[in-house]
C-alpha cells in the first residue's frame, strides 16, 4: 500500500525556497498522474483525460456497439427460438453482462490504469491484465479484416450495375444464377447464387484449405492497409482526439440503420421476417445451447474481458459517476441489437418472399449475414448502388470505432507499463510500430487461404470461452479476494453515495456461477472448428487455434506463482499476504485523501513564503 505523506516527509526536503517549490510540484504532478507521491518522474507528461463526460459515454457505446449487434444477435435469435431467446439473453445481461461492465469501467476509473495496471488492486491476479492484453491484441489483428472487406465491397459498389447482381463476370462459373424468378427449391440443384460466387471467388478468391495459402489477394491487402492507416490517425494523438472522432463513427451508423429499417419494412414479405424474428418457441429454452449462446453473446457484444472498457474508464476524472454511465451504455447496446434485428429480418422476409423459400434458408451465420444476405437484398431494391454504398459505409463505421478503441486499450496497457511513451513522438512512434506488426500478421488473412486463418482467430483467440474465463476471475478477485464490501467503500469514495448492493451480490455469487456453468457446458459440448460445415481443419491447424485461446487463459494461473516468488517476505504466508495486499495510491484511500488535501495547502503556502520555517506550525496539523 502506498505510504501516507506526513510531516516527516516534508521536514526532509531541501532547505531552500526553490527546492521546496520544485519538490511540491513533483509531488503534485505525480499525484495527478496516479503514481506514488514519491515518484521522481515529474518530467513525464500527465496521463490523458477525456475532454468531457460525453466523449467517454459515446466512446463506450462506439466500442460496445459493433458488428456483433448487426450480424450475431439476429442470427442467434432465429436460431434459438426467436423471441424466446430474449429470456436467457436478459437473464445473462442482468446477472453477468452489466455487473462486469460496471466493474471494469469503475475499476479503471478508481485505479487510473489500463487493463494490466488496474489489477494492482490484487497483485496476485495481475495475470487477468495479461490475459485481456493478449485477447485484445489478437482480436485487433483479425477483427479489422471485416472492415477491410466492407471497404472492398463499398469500392465495388461504385458501379452503375452492382458486380454481384449478375453472372457476366470473369469469376462466375457456368452454375451461376441470379434467381430472378420465383422458383421451387427442387429446381436449383447445383446452382449457386451470383452473390455467393462474388464473395467466394472475387472477394476471398478462396483456396481449398488452410494449408494452401496460394498468394495474397492484393485488393484485400490494399483495403487492409487503408483501414490500418485510418485507425492509426484516429489513435495516435490519444483519447482527446479519439473522443472527437467517435462522435461521427458511433452515431452516423444509427442514421443509416434507420434509413434501411424504413426501407426494409415497406418491402413485400417484411412482416413475415419480423414475425419470424419475434415469434417465441419456448421449447428451445430446455436446450442448453440456447443458454450458452445467450451468455457468450452478452460477453461478446458488451466488449468486456478485453481490457478496453477498463482503459476507457481510466481516463475519467476520479469522481465521475460512471454508475449512471454504465446503465446508459447497457441500454444503448441491447437496444441497438434489437433495433438491428428489425432491419435485418425485414429484408430477410423480403428475400424469402422473392425466392419462395423459408426464411431460415436465406439467412446465414457470421460475416455471411453481411456479405451475402444484404448484398443480395440491395440488388432487388430501387437504386441498388445507393443502398449498397450506404450499407457498407455503415459497416465500415461500426467496425472502425470498435477497432480503434480496441487499439487504444492495448496501447494504454503498454504506455502505463512504460510511462516514457507518453512523451511527444514516442507514443506516435510506438503506435506506428504496433500498426505495422499487426498489419503483417493480418497479411496471412488476405491470402487465398486467409479465410480459414480468419476463422481460426475468430473461433479460438477471442471466443466466448476465453472471455468467460476472464470474467469468472474478475468477479472472484473483486468479490472475494479484494472484498466486495471493501470495493463498495471505494466506490462510495468516488461517487459520494452508496450504490445498490445488486452488483456486489453478482460479483460474489451470481456472476461466478453463471460464467462457470456456461464454461463447463461449452467444454462438454465442444466441437472442432469447420468452415461452412463442410471443410474440416487439419489437426495442426486446430492445435494452433487452441494455442491462441490458451495463450490468454494460461496467463492467469501462471502469474500466481510468479507473484508469490517475487513478493517480499521470507515465509510463504508473508509472500501470500503481500501478493494480495492492494497497491493503492494515497488519493484512493479516504484518510490519505484528506491528508493529501492538507499537503496541497502546505505546499502552496510554502512556495509563497520565504523559507521552510512556514512549514513548522502546519506540520503539527498533519501530525494531528
Amino acid at each position: 500500500m502506498a505510504e501516507s505523506f506526513n510531516a516527516n516527509d516534508i521536514e526532509k526536503q531541501p532547505d531552500s525556497n526553490q527546492s521546496t517549490a520544485k519538490q511540491a510540484n513533483v509531488s503534485l504532478s505525480s499525484q495527478k498522474d496516479g503514481n506514488s507521491l514519491k515518484s521522481d518522474a515529474a518530467d513525464l507528461p500527465e496521463r490523458d483525460q477525456w475532454a468531457n463526460k460525453l466523449d467517454f459515454v459515446i466512446s463506450c457505446i462506439g466500442f460496445a456497439v459493433g458488428l456483433g449487434n448487426i450480424w450475431r444477435f439476429p442470427y442467434l435469435c432465429y436460431k434459438n427460438g426467436g423471441g424466446a431467446f430474449l429470456i436467457p439473453y436478459f437473464i445473462c445481461l442482468i446477472c453477468g453482462g452489466v455487473p462486469i461492465l460496471f466493474l471494469e469501467i469503475s475499476l479503471g476509473q478508481f485505479m487510473r490504469q489500463g487493463g494490466f495496471g488496474v489489477w494492482k488492486i490484487c497483485p496476485i491476479f495481475q495475470g487477468i491484465g495479461c490475459a485481456t492484453t493478449v485477447i485484445v491484441f489478437l482480436m485487433n489483428c483479425y477483427y479489422i479484416l471485416v472492415i477491410a472487406w466492407a471497404v472492398n465491397y463499398c469500392v465495388m459498389s461504385f458501379n452503375s450495375v452492382l458486380p454481384w447482381s449478375h453472372c457476366n463476370n470473369t469469376w462466375n462459373t457456368p452454375n451461376c444464377s441470379t434467381f430472378e424468378t420465383s422458383i421451387n427449391k427442387t429446381n436449383v440443384t447445383g446452382r449457386q447464387d451470383s452473390v455467393i460466387e462474388f464473395w467466394d471467388r472475387r472477394i476471398l478468391d478462396i483456396s481449398d484449405g488452410v494449408d494452401n495459402p496460394d498468394g495474397i489477394v492484393w485488393q484485400n491487402a490494399v483495403c487492409l492497409l487503408f483501414v490500418w492507416i485510418v485507425c492509426y490517425f484516429c489513435v495516435w494523438k490519444g483519447v482527446k482526439w479519439t473522443g472527437k472522432v467517435v462522435y461521427f463513427t458511433a452515431l452516423f451508423p444509427y442514421v443509416v440503420l434507420t434509413i434501411l429499417l424504413i426501407r426494409g419494412v415497406t418491402l413485400d414479405g417484411a412482416s413475415k421476417g419480423i414475425t419470424f424474428y419475434l415469434k417465441p418457441d419456448f421449447n428451445k429454452l430446455s436446450d442448453s445451447q440456447v443458454w450458452i449462446d445467450a451468455g457468450t453473446q452478452i460477453f461478446f457484444s458488451y466488449a468486456i474481458a478485453l481490457g478496453a472498457m477498463t482503459a476507457l474508464g481510466s481516463y475519467n476524472k476520479f469522481n465521475n459517476n460512471c454508475y449512471k454511465d454504465c446503465i446508459i451504455v447497457s441500454i444503448a447496446n441491447s437496444a441497438t441489437s434489437l433495433y438491428a434485428g428489425f432491419a435485418i429480418f425485414s429484408v430477410l422476409g423480403f428475400m424469402a418472399e422473392q425466392q419462395n423459400v423459408p426464411i431460415e434458408d436465406v439467412a446465414a451465420k457470421g460475416p455471411g449475414l453481411i456479405f451475402i444476405v444484404y448484398p443480395k437484398a440491395v440488388t432487388q431494391m430501387p437504386i441498388p448502388t445507393l443502398w449498397a454504398i450506404l450499407f457498407f459505409f455503415m459497416i465500415f463505421l461500426l467496425g472502425l470505432d470498435s477497432q480503434f478503441v480496441g487499439m487504444e486499450s492495448f496501447v494504454t496497457v503498454i504506455v502505463d507499463f512504460f510511462p516514457m511513451l507518453r512523451k511527444k513522438w514516442y507514443k506516435e512512434g510506438f503506435v506506428a510500430l504496433y500498426v505495422l506488426i499487426s498489419f503483417l500478421i493480418g497479411l496471412t488473412m488476405v491470402t487465398r487461404g486467409g479465410m480459414y486463418v480468419f476463422q481460426l482467430f475468430d473461433y479460438y483467440s477471442a471466443s466466448g470461452m476465453t472471455l468467460l474465463w476472464v470474467c469468472f476471475f474478475e468477479s472472484i478477485t473483486i468479490g472475494w479476494v479484494y472484498g466486495g464490501v471493501k470495493y463498495y467503500d471505494n466506490l462510495e469514495l468516488m461517487f459520494g453515495f452508496r450504490i445498490n448492493p445488486w452488483f456486489r451480490i453478482c460479483w460474489m455469487c451470481i456472476t461466478p456461477l453463471v460464467t462457470c456453468a456456461i464454461l463447463i457446458s461449452m467444454w462438454v459440448l465442444f466441437e472442432p472448428l469447420t468452415y461452412n460445415e463442410t471443410y474440416k481443419y487439419p489437426a495442426w491447424a486446430q492445435a494452433i487455434g487452441m494455442c491462441m485461446g490458451f495463450a490468454s487463459m494460461i496467463c492467469i494461473p501462471l502469474y500466481v506463482p510468479y507473484s508469490l516468488l517475487t513478493a517480499p517476505g521470507t515465509t510463504f504466508l508473508e509472500r501470500l499476504k503481500n501478493s494480495i495486499t492492494p497497491k493503492l495510491e494515497d488519493y484512493q484511500l479516504e484518510k490519505e485523501a484528506e491528508d493529501y488535501g492538507k499537503f496541497k495547502e502546505i505546499t502552496a503556502e510554502c512556495i509563497l513564503k520565504p523559507s521552510l520555517e512556514s512549514l513548522v506550525p502546519l506540520n503539527n496539523d498533519i501530525g494531528n
